[in-house]
């Protein structure tokens, strides 16, 4: 008879405080699978983009070497193959300002009679009111004291379609302030 008077009691508020433990830890292995699912789709990912990128340097290596020797050794430039398709090697021409000669470049294209590929952005930056001010002149702008800010670029396809063209009519450009190159890329048309 004693031994019954020495067992606890469990009142409801208890039982509810061990379930709510049950769930939290539920919650939390829910939490942690998700979490190393996550981690396994992003260590997949990023085997997969290597994967990509060595696949891509091989077929750049097939594309710009192997190919283009195969039918320069024929003497050829292109070619029919027997499913329809075509290969032919073009050049592929590469220009980009180097970013720390970006003066040197643009001092070089303009003395070039070139400087009209650079774009020349000017922007003036107005408080809270002053939206009438914004349509003043530039000179305008200074002369209030407000400091406009100056952007020149040369859009990439620009400068790589002025590179082929200099190249093609065989003048140069200088390499200390231009990252240039040409390579041979094979395009193969799909019948």
């Amino acid at each position: 008879m004693k031994k019954e008077n020495e067992m606890t009691t469990l009142t409801l508020d208890d039982l509810e405080n061990d379930q709510q433990e049950i769930i939290e830890k539920s919650d939390i292995n829910t939490l942690a699978k998700y979490c190393q699912e996550l981690r396994s789709y992003e260590d997949e990912i990023a085997d997969l983009e290597d994967k990509i990128k060595h696949k891509k340097d091989q077929a750049d290596k097939i594309s710009s070497e192997i190919i283009p020797n195969l039918l320069a050794e024929q003497g050829l430039s292109s070619l029919k193959l027997a499913d329809g398709s075509g290969v032919e090697v073009r050049k592929a021409y590469s220009c980009t300002v180097k970013k720390d000669n970006i003066e040197s470049a643009y001092k070089w294209l303009r003395e070039n009679g070139l400087g009209d590929i650079i774009k020349n952005e000017v922007a003036v930056t107005f408080g809270k009111g002053e939206d009438n001010k914004a349509q003043e002149l530039l000179d305008l702008a200074v002369s209030n004291g407000y400091e406009p800010q100056q952007k020149s670029k040369v859009e990439p396809m620009t400068l790589k379609a002025l590179y082929r063209e200099r190249v093609e009519a065989g003048l140069d450009m200088p390499s200390d302030s231009f990252h240039l190159f040409v390579k041979d890329q094979t395009k193969i048309s799909r019948k």
